[in-house]
């Protein structure tokens, strides 16, 4: 599994994060605070805080890890 920070900061972002997570064939959550959301989930994802930067969690091989990375590239926060 690989990680790294995103900020979503409008719904457009939002929409467009899940329509990414969602062509991908593995699994994607967003982990904010001691919640774990499934990415795919937009409901999901309206219901965590996202005034702060939240971390992607990809459980997949290192070509999805990349290609999805690729896709959201614009709300990646560096460490």
């Amino acid at each position: 599994m690989k990680s790294f920070k995103i900020s979503l900061s409008s719904i457009n972002e939002v929409k467009d994060f899940v329509n990414a997570a969602c062509r991908q064939m593995c699994d994607i959550d967003i982990v904010s605070g001691r919640y774990v959301i499934d990415a795919k989930s937009i409901m999901g994802i309206f219901s965590i805080d996202l005034t702060k930067p939240v971390t992607v969690n990809v459980d997949g091989t290192e070509e999805q890890y990349l290609a999805f990375r690729e896709a959201v590239k614009d709300i990646v926060v560096e460490d």
